[in-house]
């Protein structure tokens, strides 16, 4: 004879088991109100972000004949040298004003392809202890100082959180070629208060970019959070003030003139303003931080000559040439001032090349 298959019953339902499976631990986070809170805006501060995010449209949409430049470290590591740095791009900023609109590159998350250090704001002590907290409090504070300075300052919002606690002194944004067809970027930039360049995919893909402008020109509404820290619908009227930036791709760089008139050709097509802002690094320069200079230099021939639909420029760059890699708990054997992340242009070459573009403005304004 057979014998009948008995079968166990199946145990009680238990709802907690449901959730949570590779989920280590859940802590708190501060809320963007308290931290707004503990490091407040004051008047000067106010001041410089209202007149840097005005300028800066005004360059966009051509009321303005300056050049804008977002120029500064890959990404803050040390706040210590980055207001090292600051300093002196502040006073470079004040000598070259009737030509330059300078903002300072402030990055603090650092998208990786695979694994790394993912910024100051994650891992402010660069040892894998994430203090989040920590890091938030540390980069506002950094934004506060930089902008006491005079000097605007430009972020890259890559966590849609984030914003909430860093953006309101924030002069200029940036969406990366990672996340520029991702919905939940496009409706983050449609909240956000000031100017935001959304970059060409790692592929090269452009229209990628003017896609995501024109959606976050738009109204969306979307889950967020308040700056209490809780759970919110946010809804938004849309982001004009957004534009596309050409970093050039995996397959070389697109700041040529026939790509910067396709460019300009798709966003006519879309219904945008012409206009765009080119990374001088990345996939422009080969990935070659020295090649940087090679592009500044190429581009301000171009715009001594007339070009207008270049509204900026981005460069990478530190007090200190190159990179240096990073071993996790051991930040005291840095060498101050160099990048931990992609290689960068050095404070003196930086600066000649601001002067350059500055001429090159003088030469297109004449």
């Amino acid at each position: 004879m057979n014998t009948p298959l008995v079968v166990a019953p199946a145990a009680p339902a238990d709802a907690s088991s449901l959730d949570h499976r590779r989920t280590t631990s859940v802590s708190p986070l501060i809320s963007p109100a308290l931290l707004r809170e503990d490091h407040p805006v004051d008047a000067a501060v106010a001041k410089v972000v209202q007149t840097g995010r005005a300028e800066t449209v005004d360059i966009l949409d051509g009321r303005d004949d300056r050049l804008a430049v977002i120029v500064g470290p890959c990404s803050v590591h040390d706040p210590a040298a980055a207001l090292d740095y600051a300093q002196q791009l502040a006073a470079k900023a004040e000598e070259l004003r009737e030509d330059l609109h300078i903002v300072m590159r402030v990055y603090f998350e650092k998208p990786r392809t695979t694994l790394g250090w993912k910024g100051l704001i994650n891992d402010p002590d660069l040892d894998g202890t994430f203090a989040v907290n920590k890091g938030l409090r540390m980069a506002r504070k950094l934004l506060l100082d930089v902008s006491a300075l005079g000097l605007p300052v430009g972020c890259e919002f890559l966590d849609p959180i984030t914003p909430q606690f860093i953006a309101d002194i924030v002069t200029w944004g940036s969406i990366g070629a990672r996340t520029a067809a991702s919905q939940v970027h496009r409706q983050l930039c449609s909240a956000l208060s000031m100017p935001v360049g959304i970059k060409n995919s790692t592929e090269g893909d452009v229209q990628v970019a003017v896609d995501a402008t024109r959606a976050a020109a738009a109204s969306h509404v979307f889950p967020g959070i308040n700056v209490d820290g809780l759970a919110a619908l946010v809804t938004t009227s849309g982001n004009p003030d957004c534009h596309v930036i050409l970093r050039g791709s995996s397959s070389g760089p697109n700041h040529d003139p026939a790509s910067v008139t396709e460019t300009l050709g798709r966003l006519a097509k879309a219904g945008l303003p012409e206009r765009l802002v080119v990374d001088a690094s990345h996939g422009n320069s080969g990935k070659d931080h020295v090649r940087q200079g090679e592009v500044v230099r190429e581009l301000a021939t171009r715009i001594a000559a007339g070009e207008r639909g270049i509204a900026g420029l981005m460069l990478e760059s530190n007090l200190v040439a190159g990179r240096q890699e990073l071993v996790l708990g051991r930040a005291e054997e840095l060498t101050y001032g160099q990048s931990i992340t992609d290689a960068c242009l050095d404070w003196d070459t930086t600066g000649d090349l601001l002067d350059t573009l500055a001429a090159a403005v003088r030469t297109r304004r004449g």
